[in-house]
Protein backbone atom coordinates (compact mmCIF):
# COMPACT_ATOMS: atom_id res chain seq x y z
CA UNK A 1 0.00 0.00 0.00
CA UNK A 2 2.84 2.67 0.91
CA UNK A 3 4.84 1.78 -2.76
CA UNK A 4 1.79 2.11 -4.41
CA UNK A 5 0.95 5.99 -2.89
CA UNK A 6 4.97 6.59 -3.22
CA UNK A 7 4.48 5.76 -6.64
CA UNK A 8 1.31 8.06 -7.36
CA UNK A 9 3.00 10.75 -5.45
CA UNK A 10 6.09 10.39 -7.48
CA UNK A 11 3.69 10.45 -11.10
CA UNK A 12 1.70 13.27 -10.09
CA UNK A 13 4.48 15.00 -9.08
CA UNK A 14 6.01 14.54 -12.59
CA UNK A 15 2.80 16.10 -14.25
CA UNK A 16 2.15 18.93 -12.60
CA UNK A 17 4.14 21.52 -14.80
CA UNK A 18 2.52 20.29 -18.01
CA UNK A 19 -1.05 20.37 -16.36
CA UNK A 20 -0.02 24.15 -14.90
CA UNK A 21 0.96 25.20 -18.81
CA UNK A 22 -2.31 23.48 -19.79
CA UNK A 23 -4.26 25.81 -17.45
CA UNK A 24 -2.79 28.92 -18.36
CA UNK A 25 -3.43 28.22 -22.23
CA UNK A 26 -6.92 27.05 -20.76
CA UNK A 27 -7.86 30.51 -18.76
CA UNK A 28 -6.57 32.51 -22.39
CA UNK A 29 -8.99 30.31 -24.79
CA UNK A 30 -11.84 30.99 -22.05
CA UNK A 31 -11.10 34.67 -21.92
CA UNK A 32 -10.97 34.83 -25.59
CA UNK A 33 -14.23 32.73 -25.65
CA UNK A 34 -15.98 35.09 -23.66
CA UNK A 35 -14.87 38.51 -25.30
CA UNK A 36 -16.59 36.91 -28.40
CA UNK A 37 -19.78 36.06 -26.59
CA UNK A 38 -20.24 39.35 -25.20
CA UNK A 39 -19.52 41.23 -28.06
CA UNK A 40 -22.02 39.10 -30.21
CA UNK A 41 -24.52 39.92 -27.39
CA UNK A 42 -23.95 43.69 -27.54
CA UNK A 43 -24.09 44.34 -31.35
CA UNK A 44 -27.32 42.15 -31.70
CA UNK A 45 -28.59 43.28 -28.90
CA UNK A 46 -28.26 46.65 -30.20
CA UNK A 47 -28.01 46.97 -33.65
CA UNK A 48 -30.11 44.08 -34.65
CA UNK A 49 -33.56 45.04 -36.51
CA UNK A 50 -36.38 43.59 -34.06
CA UNK A 51 -36.02 44.42 -30.44
CA UNK A 52 -35.28 41.54 -28.85
CA UNK A 53 -34.76 41.49 -24.41
CA UNK A 54 -31.37 40.45 -23.10
CA UNK A 55 -33.71 37.78 -21.26
CA UNK A 56 -34.62 35.99 -24.26
CA UNK A 57 -31.40 36.91 -25.93
CA UNK A 58 -29.44 34.38 -23.32
CA UNK A 59 -32.11 32.16 -23.69
CA UNK A 60 -31.73 31.74 -27.01
CA UNK A 61 -27.79 31.36 -26.23
CA UNK A 62 -28.43 29.01 -23.95
CA UNK A 63 -30.49 26.72 -26.57
CA UNK A 64 -27.76 27.51 -29.47
CA UNK A 65 -25.21 26.41 -27.44
CA UNK A 66 -27.12 22.65 -26.26
CA UNK A 67 -28.28 22.57 -30.45
CA UNK A 68 -24.24 22.60 -30.87
CA UNK A 69 -23.76 19.83 -28.92
CA UNK A 70 -25.78 17.61 -31.65
CA UNK A 71 -27.35 15.49 -29.15
CA UNK A 72 -30.97 15.07 -29.65
CA UNK A 73 -31.41 14.37 -26.09
CA UNK A 74 -30.23 16.87 -24.56
CA UNK A 75 -32.84 20.00 -23.92
CA UNK A 76 -33.21 23.47 -21.82
CA UNK A 77 -36.59 23.23 -20.38
CA UNK A 78 -38.39 26.45 -19.08
CA UNK A 79 -40.37 26.34 -15.86
CA UNK A 80 -43.59 25.43 -17.66
CA UNK A 81 -42.00 22.34 -19.75
CA UNK A 82 -40.15 21.30 -16.76
CA UNK A 83 -43.23 21.11 -14.79
CA UNK A 84 -44.94 18.87 -17.59
CA UNK A 85 -41.88 16.67 -17.57
CA UNK A 86 -41.85 15.53 -13.73
CA UNK A 87 -45.71 15.53 -14.14
CA UNK A 88 -45.43 12.74 -17.29
CA UNK A 89 -42.37 11.19 -15.85
CA UNK A 90 -43.61 10.97 -12.28
CA UNK A 91 -46.03 7.62 -12.96
CA UNK A 92 -48.95 9.59 -12.10
CA UNK A 93 -50.40 12.08 -14.33
CA UNK A 94 -53.74 11.75 -16.07
CA UNK A 95 -55.11 11.78 -19.50
CA UNK A 96 -58.05 10.84 -21.52
CA UNK A 97 -56.88 7.38 -23.24
CA UNK A 98 -55.27 7.37 -26.20
CA UNK A 99 -52.85 5.85 -28.32
CA UNK A 100 -51.08 8.20 -31.07
CA UNK A 101 -49.18 8.43 -33.99
CA UNK A 102 -47.62 10.76 -36.54
CA UNK A 103 -48.76 10.02 -40.04
CA UNK A 104 -48.17 11.94 -42.95
CA UNK A 105 -47.82 15.61 -40.52
CA UNK A 106 -50.99 14.71 -38.87
CA UNK A 107 -51.48 13.27 -35.12
CA UNK A 108 -53.87 10.43 -35.50
CA UNK A 109 -55.01 8.37 -32.56
CA UNK A 110 -53.55 4.46 -33.16
CA UNK A 111 -56.13 3.16 -30.21
CA UNK A 112 -58.64 4.00 -28.14
CA UNK A 113 -57.92 2.08 -24.22
CA UNK A 114 -61.30 1.16 -22.54
CA UNK A 115 -62.82 2.11 -20.07
CA UNK A 116 -60.98 6.06 -20.29
CA UNK A 117 -62.35 9.75 -21.01
CA UNK A 118 -61.29 9.08 -24.65
CA UNK A 119 -63.46 5.50 -25.18
CA UNK A 120 -66.42 7.51 -23.30
CA UNK A 121 -66.20 10.26 -25.63
CA UNK A 122 -66.76 8.35 -28.74
CA UNK A 123 -63.08 8.71 -29.77
CA UNK A 124 -62.49 5.98 -32.54
CA UNK A 125 -59.16 4.97 -34.24
CA UNK A 126 -58.51 6.75 -37.03
CA UNK A 127 -59.39 10.41 -35.82
CA UNK A 128 -57.20 12.77 -36.29
CA UNK A 129 -56.34 15.49 -33.62
CA UNK A 130 -56.46 19.33 -35.27
CA UNK A 131 -56.99 21.08 -32.08
CA UNK A 132 -56.36 21.04 -28.67
CA UNK A 133 -57.61 23.84 -26.02
CA UNK A 134 -57.09 26.84 -27.99
CA UNK A 135 -54.43 25.57 -29.95
CA UNK A 136 -54.12 23.90 -33.42
CA UNK A 137 -51.99 21.35 -33.65
CA UNK A 138 -50.67 22.12 -37.08
CA UNK A 139 -46.91 21.64 -37.28
CA UNK A 140 -47.28 19.51 -33.72
CA UNK A 141 -44.78 16.99 -32.97
CA UNK A 142 -46.45 13.78 -30.96
CA UNK A 143 -44.06 15.43 -27.91
CA UNK A 144 -46.45 18.27 -27.94
CA UNK A 145 -49.52 16.90 -28.84
CA UNK A 146 -49.07 14.56 -25.86
CA UNK A 147 -47.90 17.07 -22.76
CA UNK A 148 -51.06 19.28 -23.79
CA UNK A 149 -53.44 16.18 -23.52
CA UNK A 150 -51.53 15.27 -20.06
CA UNK A 151 -52.19 16.73 -17.39
CA UNK A 152 -53.48 16.74 -13.42
CA UNK A 153 -56.11 14.37 -12.38
CA UNK A 154 -59.26 15.78 -12.27
CA UNK A 155 -58.25 18.83 -14.80
CA UNK A 156 -60.35 19.04 -18.06
CA UNK A 157 -58.67 19.63 -21.79
CA UNK A 158 -60.84 19.79 -24.85
CA UNK A 159 -59.40 18.48 -28.11
CA UNK A 160 -61.47 18.66 -31.87
CA UNK A 161 -60.76 15.42 -33.99
CA UNK A 162 -61.05 15.26 -37.88
CA UNK A 163 -62.90 12.31 -38.71
CA UNK A 164 -63.42 10.93 -42.41
CA UNK A 165 -67.26 11.13 -43.65
CA UNK A 166 -67.90 14.12 -41.23
CA UNK A 167 -68.07 17.46 -42.64
CA UNK A 168 -67.52 19.07 -38.88
CA UNK A 169 -64.76 18.48 -36.43
CA UNK A 170 -65.85 16.39 -33.23
CA UNK A 171 -65.27 18.44 -30.02
CA UNK A 172 -64.78 16.57 -26.99
CA UNK A 173 -64.12 17.69 -23.17
CA UNK A 174 -62.02 15.33 -21.12
CA UNK A 175 -61.86 15.07 -17.54
CA UNK A 176 -58.11 13.23 -17.28
CA UNK A 177 -57.83 10.81 -15.18
CA UNK A 178 -55.38 8.16 -14.03
CA UNK A 179 -54.53 6.14 -16.94
CA UNK A 180 -53.40 2.41 -15.98
CA UNK A 181 -52.28 1.18 -19.60
CA UNK A 182 -50.87 -2.44 -18.90
CA UNK A 183 -47.73 -3.23 -19.89
CA UNK A 184 -47.93 -7.21 -20.31
CA UNK A 185 -51.24 -6.47 -22.08
CA UNK A 186 -51.80 -10.98 -21.76
CA UNK A 187 -50.33 -14.19 -21.64
CA UNK A 188 -50.52 -17.26 -23.54
CA UNK A 189 -49.84 -21.04 -23.51
CA UNK A 190 -48.77 -22.41 -27.03
CA UNK A 191 -48.37 -25.98 -28.22
CA UNK A 192 -45.77 -27.85 -26.61
CA UNK A 193 -46.48 -25.70 -22.78
CA UNK A 194 -44.54 -22.89 -24.34
CA UNK A 195 -45.66 -19.74 -22.32
CA UNK A 196 -45.94 -16.19 -24.52
CA UNK A 197 -45.47 -13.18 -23.30
CA UNK A 198 -45.46 -9.62 -24.85
CA UNK A 199 -44.33 -6.47 -22.77
CA UNK A 200 -44.94 -3.27 -24.24
CA UNK A 201 -43.12 -0.77 -22.21
CA UNK A 202 -41.80 -0.42 -18.72
CA UNK A 203 -43.99 1.53 -16.95
CA UNK A 204 -44.20 1.69 -13.02
CA UNK A 205 -45.69 -1.86 -12.60
CA UNK A 206 -44.40 -3.84 -15.57
CA UNK A 207 -41.89 -5.98 -13.30
CA UNK A 208 -44.44 -7.06 -11.37
CA UNK A 209 -47.02 -7.60 -14.31
CA UNK A 210 -44.42 -9.63 -15.64
CA UNK A 211 -43.77 -11.61 -12.82
CA UNK A 212 -47.24 -12.33 -12.27
CA UNK A 213 -47.78 -13.52 -15.65
CA UNK A 214 -44.66 -16.02 -15.51
CA UNK A 215 -45.87 -17.64 -12.32
CA UNK A 216 -49.44 -18.57 -14.03
CA UNK A 217 -47.53 -20.27 -16.87
CA UNK A 218 -45.14 -22.01 -14.49
CA UNK A 219 -48.31 -23.29 -12.56
CA UNK A 220 -49.74 -24.24 -15.97
CA UNK A 221 -46.94 -26.50 -16.35
CA UNK A 222 -44.62 -24.14 -18.60
CA UNK A 223 -41.48 -25.81 -20.14
CA UNK A 224 -40.27 -23.01 -22.02
CA UNK A 225 -41.04 -19.10 -22.31
CA UNK A 226 -40.63 -16.35 -24.99
CA UNK A 227 -40.91 -13.29 -23.67
CA UNK A 228 -41.14 -10.82 -26.60
CA UNK A 229 -39.62 -7.53 -26.61
CA UNK A 230 -39.93 -5.95 -29.73
CA UNK A 231 -41.04 -2.90 -30.33
CA UNK A 232 -40.66 -1.62 -26.89
CA UNK A 233 -39.33 1.59 -26.46
CA UNK A 234 -37.94 1.16 -22.81
CA UNK A 235 -39.27 3.46 -20.07
CA UNK A 236 -38.27 3.35 -16.42
CA UNK A 237 -34.72 2.23 -15.46
CA UNK A 238 -35.53 0.34 -12.19
CA UNK A 239 -38.12 -1.67 -13.85
CA UNK A 240 -35.63 -2.84 -16.41
CA UNK A 241 -33.53 -3.88 -13.48
CA UNK A 242 -35.87 -5.67 -11.38
CA UNK A 243 -37.25 -7.50 -14.50
CA UNK A 244 -33.86 -8.87 -15.50
CA UNK A 245 -33.60 -9.87 -11.37
CA UNK A 246 -36.60 -12.12 -12.55
CA UNK A 247 -34.60 -14.12 -14.31
CA UNK A 248 -30.96 -13.50 -12.65
CA UNK A 249 -29.49 -15.01 -8.93
CA UNK A 250 -28.79 -12.37 -6.81
CA UNK A 251 -25.49 -10.91 -6.67
CA UNK A 252 -25.30 -11.17 -10.90
CA UNK A 253 -24.66 -7.90 -12.48
CA UNK A 254 -27.22 -6.65 -14.62
CA UNK A 255 -26.06 -3.03 -15.75
CA UNK A 256 -23.01 -0.94 -15.63
CA UNK A 257 -23.53 3.47 -16.40
CA UNK A 258 -20.23 5.13 -16.72
CA UNK A 259 -19.57 8.82 -17.48
CA UNK A 260 -17.31 10.44 -19.17
CA UNK A 261 -13.84 9.78 -17.08
CA UNK A 262 -15.50 6.22 -17.15
CA UNK A 263 -16.50 6.43 -13.41
CA UNK A 264 -18.77 3.58 -13.47
CA UNK A 265 -21.75 2.50 -11.24
CA UNK A 266 -23.04 -0.84 -11.08
CA UNK A 267 -26.56 -2.19 -10.64
CA UNK A 268 -26.97 -5.88 -9.68
CA UNK A 269 -29.35 -8.28 -8.95
CA UNK A 270 -30.67 -7.71 -5.33
CA UNK A 271 -33.49 -11.26 -5.03
CA UNK A 272 -33.97 -14.20 -5.23
CA UNK A 273 -35.51 -14.66 -9.38
CA UNK A 274 -39.15 -15.95 -10.29
CA UNK A 275 -37.65 -18.12 -13.29
CA UNK A 276 -34.15 -19.32 -12.57
CA UNK A 277 -33.79 -21.97 -15.06
CA UNK A 278 -36.76 -21.99 -16.95
CA UNK A 279 -35.78 -21.97 -21.03
CA UNK A 280 -36.40 -18.49 -22.07
CA UNK A 281 -35.88 -16.92 -25.54
CA UNK A 282 -36.43 -13.00 -26.17
CA UNK A 283 -37.28 -11.62 -29.22
CA UNK A 284 -36.12 -8.28 -30.44
CA UNK A 285 -36.22 -5.78 -33.78
CA UNK A 286 -34.99 -2.56 -34.62
CA UNK A 287 -37.41 -1.09 -32.59
CA UNK A 288 -36.07 -2.34 -29.14
CA UNK A 289 -34.82 0.30 -27.14
CA UNK A 290 -33.68 1.32 -23.89
CA UNK A 291 -34.58 -0.49 -20.77
CA UNK A 292 -36.10 -3.26 -23.32
CA UNK A 293 -31.90 -3.84 -24.18
CA UNK A 294 -30.84 -3.46 -20.54
CA UNK A 295 -33.28 -6.96 -19.59
CA UNK A 296 -31.87 -8.55 -23.03
CA UNK A 297 -28.01 -7.55 -23.03
CA UNK A 298 -28.34 -8.73 -19.13
CA UNK A 299 -29.67 -12.03 -19.92
CA UNK A 300 -27.36 -12.81 -23.21
CA UNK A 301 -24.21 -12.14 -21.10
CA UNK A 302 -25.30 -14.35 -18.13
CA UNK A 303 -26.43 -17.13 -20.81
CA UNK A 304 -29.63 -16.46 -18.95
CA UNK A 305 -31.34 -16.05 -22.35
CA UNK A 306 -31.32 -17.15 -26.28
CA UNK A 307 -31.83 -13.95 -27.94
CA UNK A 308 -33.11 -14.12 -31.68
CA UNK A 309 -34.86 -11.95 -34.09
CA UNK A 310 -33.09 -8.75 -35.53
CA UNK A 311 -30.48 -6.21 -34.10
CA UNK A 312 -31.88 -3.47 -31.73
CA UNK A 313 -32.41 0.23 -31.42
CA UNK A 314 -28.64 0.67 -29.23
CA UNK A 315 -30.45 3.54 -27.38
CA UNK A 316 -27.88 3.61 -24.24
CA UNK A 317 -27.48 6.87 -22.82
CA UNK A 318 -28.00 8.50 -19.26
CA UNK A 319 -30.23 11.61 -19.36
CA UNK A 320 -29.32 13.73 -15.89
CA UNK A 321 -31.86 16.59 -15.03
CA UNK A 322 -30.45 19.76 -13.30
CA UNK A 323 -31.90 22.70 -11.88
CA UNK A 324 -31.58 26.00 -13.03
CA UNK A 325 -32.13 29.58 -11.36
CA UNK A 326 -35.34 31.18 -12.37
CA UNK A 327 -37.36 27.68 -12.41
CA UNK A 328 -35.45 26.55 -15.86
CA UNK A 329 -33.33 22.86 -16.22
CA UNK A 330 -31.19 21.28 -18.50
CA UNK A 331 -31.59 17.60 -19.21
CA UNK A 332 -27.93 16.44 -20.29
CA UNK A 333 -26.56 13.42 -21.36
CA UNK A 334 -24.22 12.35 -18.54
CA UNK A 335 -23.01 8.56 -19.20
CA UNK A 336 -23.75 5.55 -21.34
CA UNK A 337 -25.03 2.03 -20.09
CA UNK A 338 -22.88 -1.18 -20.40
CA UNK A 339 -24.35 -4.64 -20.10
CA UNK A 340 -22.43 -6.76 -17.45
CA UNK A 341 -19.25 -7.92 -20.30
CA UNK A 342 -18.99 -4.66 -20.58
CA UNK A 343 -20.42 -3.69 -23.78
CA UNK A 344 -21.90 -0.52 -25.06
CA UNK A 345 -25.13 -0.35 -25.64
CA UNK A 346 -25.74 3.05 -27.35
CA UNK A 347 -25.22 2.83 -31.43
CA UNK A 348 -23.36 5.66 -32.32
CA UNK A 349 -24.77 8.48 -34.20
CA UNK A 350 -25.04 12.21 -34.98
CA UNK A 351 -27.49 14.59 -35.39
CA UNK A 352 -27.22 16.05 -39.30
CA UNK A 353 -27.84 19.58 -39.36
CA UNK A 354 -31.53 19.30 -40.63
CA UNK A 355 -32.80 17.34 -37.58
CA UNK A 356 -32.02 13.93 -38.79
CA UNK A 357 -30.49 11.43 -35.98
CA UNK A 358 -28.47 9.02 -38.13
CA UNK A 359 -26.26 5.96 -37.42
CA UNK A 360 -22.89 6.73 -38.00
CA UNK A 361 -22.02 2.86 -39.11
CA UNK A 362 -25.08 2.03 -40.99
CA UNK A 363 -24.40 -1.24 -42.50
CA UNK A 364 -26.13 -3.83 -40.73
CA UNK A 365 -24.17 -5.62 -37.61
CA UNK A 366 -26.47 -8.90 -39.10
CA UNK A 367 -23.85 -8.95 -42.40
CA UNK A 368 -21.21 -11.52 -42.49
CA UNK A 369 -18.24 -8.34 -43.20
CA UNK A 370 -20.15 -6.09 -40.36
CA UNK A 371 -20.30 -8.74 -37.66
CA UNK A 372 -16.35 -9.65 -38.22
CA UNK A 373 -15.26 -5.73 -38.03
CA UNK A 374 -17.46 -5.65 -34.60
CA UNK A 375 -15.91 -5.99 -30.99
CA UNK A 376 -16.34 -9.57 -29.80
CA UNK A 377 -16.77 -9.93 -26.13
CA UNK A 378 -17.76 -13.28 -24.02
CA UNK A 379 -20.73 -14.26 -22.07
CA UNK A 380 -20.27 -16.23 -18.54
CA UNK A 381 -19.93 -19.34 -20.39
CA UNK A 382 -18.18 -18.32 -23.22
CA UNK A 383 -19.76 -17.90 -26.25
CA UNK A 384 -19.15 -14.45 -28.00
CA UNK A 385 -21.66 -12.06 -27.67
CA UNK A 386 -20.92 -8.23 -30.46
CA UNK A 387 -20.72 -5.72 -29.02
CA UNK A 388 -20.35 -2.22 -31.55
CA UNK A 389 -23.90 -1.28 -30.09
CA UNK A 390 -27.48 -2.50 -29.52
CA UNK A 391 -28.08 -6.05 -28.66
CA UNK A 392 -27.28 -8.49 -31.36
CA UNK A 393 -29.19 -11.62 -31.60
CA UNK A 394 -27.94 -14.85 -31.35
CA UNK A 395 -30.11 -16.45 -33.69
CA UNK A 396 -31.05 -13.70 -36.69
CA UNK A 397 -34.17 -14.12 -38.42
CA UNK A 398 -35.59 -10.81 -40.58
CA UNK A 399 -39.28 -10.78 -40.60
CA UNK A 400 -41.31 -11.90 -43.83
CA UNK A 401 -41.05 -9.30 -46.22
CA UNK A 402 -44.48 -8.16 -48.43
CA UNK A 403 -44.51 -9.34 -52.20
CA UNK A 404 -43.89 -6.34 -54.92
CA UNK A 405 -47.88 -7.06 -55.49
CA UNK A 406 -48.30 -6.19 -51.10
CA UNK A 407 -46.38 -3.88 -51.32
CA UNK A 408 -48.28 -2.10 -54.16
CA UNK A 409 -51.26 -2.46 -51.91
CA UNK A 410 -50.10 -1.35 -49.43
CA UNK A 411 -48.34 2.00 -50.76
CA UNK A 412 -51.87 2.53 -52.69
CA UNK A 413 -53.64 2.31 -49.02
CA UNK A 414 -51.19 4.31 -47.01
CA UNK A 415 -51.42 6.83 -49.23
CA UNK A 416 -55.09 7.54 -47.24
CA UNK A 417 -53.73 6.21 -44.65
CA UNK A 418 -56.71 8.01 -41.80
CA UNK A 419 -59.21 6.46 -44.24
CA UNK A 420 -58.15 3.26 -44.30
CA UNK A 421 -58.00 3.01 -40.35
CA UNK A 422 -61.17 3.94 -40.27
CA UNK A 423 -63.15 1.99 -42.62
CA UNK A 424 -61.16 -0.86 -41.22
CA UNK A 425 -62.32 0.01 -37.80
CA UNK A 426 -65.76 0.68 -38.76
CA UNK A 427 -66.03 -2.91 -40.35
CA UNK A 428 -64.54 -4.87 -37.48
CA UNK A 429 -66.63 -2.98 -35.15
CA UNK A 430 -69.76 -4.21 -36.88
CA UNK A 431 -68.36 -7.67 -36.69
CA UNK A 432 -68.36 -8.13 -33.02
CA UNK A 433 -70.53 -10.06 -32.06
CA UNK A 434 -71.14 -11.93 -35.21
CA UNK A 435 -68.01 -14.00 -36.57
CA UNK A 436 -66.90 -17.17 -33.74
CA UNK A 437 -62.81 -16.84 -32.79
CA UNK A 438 -61.87 -19.45 -35.42
CA UNK A 439 -63.69 -17.15 -37.89
CA UNK A 440 -62.31 -17.21 -41.65
CA UNK A 441 -62.00 -14.07 -43.74
CA UNK A 442 -64.27 -14.58 -46.59
CA UNK A 443 -64.10 -13.19 -50.16
CA UNK A 444 -67.59 -11.60 -49.22
CA UNK A 445 -65.91 -9.70 -46.15
CA UNK A 446 -62.97 -8.61 -48.98
CA UNK A 447 -65.66 -7.48 -51.16
CA UNK A 448 -67.07 -5.51 -48.50
CA UNK A 449 -63.93 -4.13 -47.23
CA UNK A 450 -63.18 -3.38 -50.57
CA UNK A 451 -66.32 -1.13 -51.41
CA UNK A 452 -65.93 0.72 -48.77
CA UNK A 453 -62.95 1.82 -48.92
CA UNK A 454 -63.74 2.69 -52.27
CA UNK A 455 -66.83 4.74 -50.87
CA UNK A 456 -64.34 6.33 -48.92
CA UNK A 457 -62.05 7.61 -51.95
CA UNK A 458 -59.36 5.44 -50.87
CA UNK A 459 -59.04 4.36 -54.75
CA UNK A 460 -57.49 1.13 -55.24
CA UNK A 461 -57.38 -0.55 -59.01
CA UNK A 462 -59.31 -3.79 -58.57
CA UNK A 463 -56.38 -5.89 -59.80
CA UNK A 464 -54.26 -4.83 -57.44
CA UNK A 465 -56.78 -6.09 -54.82
CA UNK A 466 -56.92 -9.16 -56.20
CA UNK A 467 -53.42 -9.44 -56.40
CA UNK A 468 -52.64 -8.68 -52.97
CA UNK A 469 -55.50 -10.51 -51.36
CA UNK A 470 -53.42 -12.39 -49.07
CA UNK A 471 -52.37 -9.30 -47.53
CA UNK A 472 -55.63 -7.87 -47.67
CA UNK A 473 -57.07 -10.68 -45.49
CA UNK A 474 -54.58 -10.17 -43.01
CA UNK A 475 -55.41 -6.72 -42.98
CA UNK A 476 -58.74 -7.55 -42.08
CA UNK A 477 -58.19 -10.52 -39.68
CA UNK A 478 -55.86 -8.63 -37.52
CA UNK A 479 -58.37 -5.62 -37.15
CA UNK A 480 -61.41 -8.22 -36.39
CA UNK A 481 -60.15 -10.27 -33.86
CA UNK A 482 -58.75 -7.00 -32.24
CA UNK A 483 -62.11 -6.02 -31.57
CA UNK A 484 -64.23 -9.08 -31.67
CA UNK A 485 -61.91 -11.28 -28.86
CA UNK A 486 -58.87 -8.65 -27.89
CA UNK A 487 -55.45 -9.18 -28.25
CA UNK A 488 -54.22 -12.70 -26.87
CA UNK A 489 -57.22 -13.95 -29.08
CA UNK A 490 -55.59 -11.98 -32.28
CA UNK A 491 -51.81 -12.89 -31.51
CA UNK A 492 -53.28 -16.44 -31.70
CA UNK A 493 -54.37 -15.82 -35.43
CA UNK A 494 -51.19 -14.46 -36.36
CA UNK A 495 -48.66 -16.68 -35.23
CA UNK A 496 -48.23 -18.77 -38.77
CA UNK A 497 -47.43 -15.26 -40.04
CA UNK A 498 -45.28 -14.58 -37.01
CA UNK A 499 -41.45 -16.39 -38.81
CA UNK A 500 -39.46 -14.64 -35.61
CA UNK A 501 -42.00 -16.51 -33.31
CA UNK A 502 -42.09 -19.75 -35.10
CA UNK A 503 -38.53 -19.55 -34.52
CA UNK A 504 -38.29 -19.43 -31.05
CA UNK A 505 -41.03 -21.81 -30.64
CA UNK A 506 -38.94 -24.38 -33.04
CA UNK A 507 -35.97 -23.87 -30.76
CA UNK A 508 -37.87 -24.35 -27.75
CA UNK A 509 -39.74 -27.70 -28.33
CA UNK A 510 -36.27 -28.74 -29.47
CA UNK A 511 -34.62 -27.65 -26.53
CA UNK A 512 -35.17 -29.15 -22.76
CA UNK A 513 -32.86 -26.69 -20.98
CA UNK A 514 -30.99 -23.19 -21.02
CA UNK A 515 -28.22 -25.13 -22.45
CA UNK A 516 -30.01 -27.02 -25.23
CA UNK A 517 -31.14 -23.52 -26.67
CA UNK A 518 -27.42 -22.02 -27.17
CA UNK A 519 -26.63 -25.73 -28.87
CA UNK A 520 -28.98 -25.44 -31.08
CA UNK A 521 -28.13 -21.93 -31.68
CA UNK A 522 -24.60 -22.33 -32.69
CA UNK A 523 -25.51 -24.93 -35.27
CA UNK A 524 -28.09 -22.04 -36.57
CA UNK A 525 -25.77 -20.09 -38.94
CA UNK A 526 -27.49 -17.02 -39.92
CA UNK A 527 -30.68 -17.76 -42.35
CA UNK A 528 -30.90 -16.33 -45.40
CA UNK A 529 -33.77 -13.60 -45.55
CA UNK A 530 -36.84 -15.87 -45.57
CA UNK A 531 -38.68 -13.35 -47.88
CA UNK A 532 -41.36 -14.20 -49.96
CA UNK A 533 -41.24 -14.14 -54.01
Amino acid sequence: MTRTRKTLIALFAVATPMIVGGFVIQERATRDGVRLFEQVMSVVGDRFVDSVSASALYEKAARGLLKELKDPYTELYTPKQLEAFNTTTGGFYGGVGMLIEEQEGSIVISKVYPHTPAEEAGILAGDRIIQVDTSSTRGWKIDQVSSHLKGEPGTKVTAKFARPGWNEPIAATFTRRIIRIPAVPFSIMLDGKIGYVPVQNFNETSSPELAQQIIKLQNEGAKGLVLDLRSNPGGFLDQALEMSNLFLTRGQEILSVRDRQGVAETHKAERDPVAPRLPLVILTDAYTASASEIVAGALQDHDRALIVGTTSFGKGLVQSVYRLDGGYAIKLTTGKWFTPSGRSIQKERKLLDDGQFVEVHPDSIETDSARKARPRYKSDGGRVVFGGGAITPDVIVRPDTLTSAEQKLAKALGAKGQLTYITLYEFAAEQKGKVKPDFVVTKDMTDDVYARLQKKGVVVDRKDWDAASDYAKRLIDVRVSLQAFGDSTAKRREISEDNQLLKALDLLRKGQSQRDLFALATRSAIPPSSNKH
